[in-house]
Parts: C-alpha cells; structure tokens; sequence
C-alpha cells in the first residue's frame, strides 16, 4: 500500500471552477481577490443589456405570433360559425321557396282553369237572347235559360270559395254603392205583391209542369207493373 497523499484527489474541479474569482482566497494559493474593475463592471452590465434586450425582442416577436395564431383562430370561428348559419338558413330558405313556388303554381293552374270555366260560362249567358223566343218555344227557350243561369251560378260560387279576391271586391263595392246605385240593382223592388206572383209564375210554372209529367210518368209505370 502506498502512503504517498496528494491532496488533489479530495478537491471538487467543477466547484472550484465555479468559484467566484472575487471570494475568499483559494486555499493553498496564498493569493488575496482582487475586486472587479470598472470596465469588467460596465462589460457585464453591458452584456445584461443585450441580453435584456434579446428578451425583449423575443417577447415581442412571441406577442406578435400569439396575435396572428388568435387572428386565425378567430377567422376559423367565424368561418364555421357563418358556414353553419348560412346551410341552415339557405337549406331553410330553398325549402320555403320551393313549398311557396308548389303553391303558387297550383293555384295558377287552378286559377287558369276558373277562368276558363269562367269565360264559357259567361258565353254562355250572353249567348241567352230572350228578344228572339217565339210563343212557341218560349217554354223551352225559359227552361234552357233557367238552366244556365243556375250552371253560370255554380260556377261563380264555386269560384269565390276557392278564390277570396273574388268576394273582397264585391262586398267593398256593395258598401261603398250610393242608395241610388243599391235601388238601380234590385228592379224587383218597385213591383207590387201581385205582380211579383205572376212574374214567380211566368218563371217557374215550366219547371212544375215538367215535375208533374214526371210524377204522371212514374205512376203510369207503377201502375202497369
């Protein structure tokens, strides 16, 4: 065993290396630290200054970036928040459109059909021209009149229930008409209880006689079975 010592082997590198320089004295040198001079003072703090300034300077390229990254989060938000709305409000809006567009063209076709049936049946009644009946056909000409008015008279309250417009006019004009307008609509009204039976009469003693030939025929029948 060799009893050589060397106080080296107990002394830490790295600890002494770290070691202040201006310390205690480094034991076993024998030598007094000497305190910083003015220029190593002002090279440090120098140094601090740069490296403050580094700081700074990454601070600010970081806010920089953090603003853009939340300019673009916010962008994204916005796209998928009005994308969303948009598909709702488009897919609600075609929906709408295309059930009110159906509509509309039913009515259309239904409306270009009453006015068809509208115009015949006008024809119709303009075509009655009571100044050319005869005493002989003038039963069968009132009968055939009667007919069509009442055809005409269908058709024109069968349109009015489909169609509104067809009544809001009507009524505002009845309302608004002077008293002279109301008396000119209603001839009727001057005519005594007298003649008013007679003109039912006129009207309506075909239509009786055709309803007893039928109730005479039917017995006939009856009675020969």
């Amino acid at each position: 065993m060799s009893s050589d010592y060397d106080a080296t082997e107990f002394v830490d590198g790295d600890f002494e290396a770290h070691k202040s320089p201006y310390g205690p004295a480094q034991a076993g040198t024998g030598l007094t630290p000497r305190a910083p001079t003015r220029e190593e003072v002002d090279s440090k703090v120098a140094d601090t200054h740069q490296k403050l300034a580094e700081l700074k300077r990454a601070q600010e390229e970081l806010e920089r970036e953090r603003a853009a990254l939340e300019e673009t989060r916010r962008g994204q938000i916005e796209f998928q928040t009005g994308r969303q709305e948009m598909v709702h409000n488009l897919t609600r809006g075609l929906g709408l459109l295309e059930e009110a567009e159906f509509t509309a063209r039913r009515d259309a076709e239904q409306m270009a059909k009453a006015i068809v049936d509208l115009r015949e049946a006008l024809g119709k009644v303009e075509a009655i021209h009571e100044e050319t009946w005869t005493k002989d056909n003038f039963n069968v000409e009132l009968t055939r009149a009667l007919t069509t008015l009442e055809n005409a008279r269908m058709e024109w309250n069968g349109s009015r229930l489909k169609f509104p417009v067809l009544s809001g006019p009507a009524q505002e004009s009845d309302q608004a008409a002077p008293p002279g307008a109301v008396a000119a609509s209603a001839p009727l009204a001057n005519h005594s209880f007298g003649e008013l039976c007679r003109l039912g009469l006129a009207l309506t003693w075909p239509l009786a006689v055709i309803a007893l030939a039928a109730v005479g025929a039917l017995l006939v029948v009856l009675l020969r079975r």
